[in-house]
Formats: C-alpha cells, structure tokens, sequence
C-alpha cells in the first residue's frame, strides 16, 4: 500500500492494522532502588551527641538527593511527583495527630479526593498545605508565606513579611541546610508568637521543608522533617517529650528527624520504582485496542457500581469507594496479565 499524499504533499502513513508501529513506545527501565545499609536506620535511639544525628542525616539526604537525580538528563524520575504526595498525605496525618485531630490518612485522602473541593476540615486544610507546596518551588515573599499561613487560619498573625526578610538571611547564611532548617523554623515560630502553638509548630515544619529544598536545590518541597516528628526514638528526655521548633535541643533532634524521614523516603522511592516498573512493563499490552476497551469497559463498571453501593447502603461516598475500588482492581489488573 503506498502512502496517501494530501493537497501540501506531505506523506500522511497508510490506514492499516499496523499504525500502532509508528508511535513511540512506552517501554521504559526504572533504575533500580537498593535499600539503604542497616547502620543509616535509627531504631530505638538517635545515638550519642549531634554528630551522630547530624551524620546519619547528611548520609540519607545525601542517598535522597542522588535518587532525585536519577531521571532523564539528571532530572528527577518518573514516580517524583507520586513520592510527595505519598509524603504529603502522610505529614498531614502526622501533623493532624498533633492537633489531635480524628482524621487518618485515609481518610484525609478520601475527603481531598472524594469530598468537596471548596469546604473541608482543619486537618483537611493541612493537607491541602502539604499537597500545594509539593507540587511547586517555594519562594519565601510575604504572598507565598501568607497563603501558607491562611491554609492553618493564622493569616491574621502573622507579620509575612518580616518572616519573609527573615528567611531570606537564614538560607544566605546557614551554612549547611539541616542548620538552615532548624534556624528557619525557630525563626517561625517566634514570628508567630501570637498564634496557637500547635499552628505555629506545623507552619514550622513546613517552613523546614520548604527551606531544607532550596539549600539542596530540589525541584519542590519533599515534606520529611513532619513525616517522622511524632518517632519514639526522638523522645529523649525523662518523661518523653516529644522535640519542639525552638526548644535547646532542637538542632540535634531535627538532624535525627531527617535521617529517620529520608530512609524511609528511600524506601518508598523503592518501592514506587518497582510499582513503576510494573506500569511500564503493562504499557505495550494496553496499546492493543481490545484489552484498552477491556480496561475502559471495567472502569465504567467500577463507578456505576460505585454509586449504586452508596445509594443501596446509605454509607458515605469514600466508604462505597473503598470497597468498590478493592474489588475492581483485581478485576482491572487481570486486563492485562
């Protein structure tokens, strides 16, 4: 069959069962993930002195940034993106835990995905913090700061834009950025002195990722430091307290906080690259039309029977998704194995 030529001449490929030849392939291969050695894990306790803390976290942040730098051109992989949300989802549960909030992590999912877009819960407002700021860079201006703030309700408190200059001469002058973070979030907290301590110490944690970014110059926020705050090893005095933006000891706890948080990053990157592997692997069945209508045809079906197991049962929409979803999966996956 020759090639059709239309009115500018330019060749257009032949209509056939074989086009699907001239798209580019989805194949692609993940670079693998090996686990970090057992001495980067702290376990039971952070060791003895800062150096310790400071050295495990140097360690891990280190094997983070190299992982972040594994995709095209020494850009970032494929599953980044996927990486902080997880992240998010898990620092707004954790910061939820310390407001003593209700809501899992499951259900601050279900409630961003399934919920309303406009009105939601406090910890649902958290989320949306960790999830905004993990999807683009961070500038510290009064505009950015002040969107942050009004995500906790402490808009009205806060003097953005002394934050702002403060910021600004912390990331100049810190000379590496676990000491960047741990300034940054002690300079938060006492800018929001009038501020609800709980509100203030998660707009502290946030800071300290968003600043721990820059000096590593990450494409956007990666939250940690928020992900392992609650860790019993931190614990370290006699009536275990937790540490605290600001307190004398906060320095040395934020080191032992990353390098807990960056190995278990680690292993999420991991796994995320194993699961994208799978995809990729996927990818060149699902160009075949029959199995693409097949998939199609079962995600229809997943959502009908979404609405009407909520309807039938009178439970909430996440609730019906949840067991609508772990049912259909199953089903959609066997598309094409």
């Amino acid at each position: 069959m020759t090639p059709e030529v239309d009115a500018a001449g330019a060749a257009q490929p032949p209509r056939g069962r074989n086009n699907h030849r001239s798209r580019p392939s989805l194949s692609q291969n993940v670079k693998e993930i090996r686990p970090l050695p057992r001495w980067t894990r702290i376990e039971t306790s952070v060791g003895e002195g800062a150096k310790a803390a400071a050295f495990l976290a140097g360690a891990n942040l280190l094997a983070l940034d190299q992982i972040l730098r594994t995709g095209e051109a020494g850009g970032e992989p494929c599953f980044a993106g996927v990486l902080r949300q997880r992240l998010a989802l898990k620092a707004a549960a954790t910061c939820a835990r310390l407001a003593r909030l209700r809501e899992d992590a499951a259900e601050l999912r279900d409630a961003e995905h399934l919920g309303d877009v406009v009105e939601t819960s406090p910890a649902g407002r958290v989320h949306r913090l960790w999830r905004l700021f993990a999807t683009r860079p961070v500038r510290f201006d009064a505009t950015t700061l002040s969107l942050a703030a009004e995500h906790l309700g402490a808009l009205s408190d806060l003097d953005a834009l002394g934050l702002a200059d403060a910021l600004r001469e912390v990331v100049t002058s810190a000379d590496n950025p676990l000491a960047a973070a741990a300034h940054a979030s002690a300079a938060a907290m006492h800018y929001l002195a009038a501020v609800p301590e709980i509100d203030a110490e998660i707009f502290a944690l946030w800071l300290a990722a968003a600043v721990l970014t820059q000096k590593l110059a990450w494409k956007a926020p990666i939250p940690l430091l928020a992900t392992a705050i609650l860790h019993p090893a931190l614990r370290r005095d006699q009536n275990g307290r937790r540490p605290r933006p600001g307190a004398g000891d906060w320095s040395n706890a934020l080191a032992a906080a990353y390098a807990l948080a960056a190995c278990e990053a680690i292993d999420l990157a991991a796994a995320l690259s194993r699961q994208t592997q799978k995809l990729f692997d996927a990818a060149p069945k699902l160009r075949a039309a029959p199995l693409a209508r097949r998939a199609s045809s079962k995600c229809c079906s997943m959502m009908i029977a979404f609405r009407r197991r909520a309807r039938r049962s009178g439970r909430s929409f996440p609730t019906a998704a949840r067991d609508v979803c772990s049912i259909g999966l199953s089903s959609l996956t066997s598309c094409v194995s």
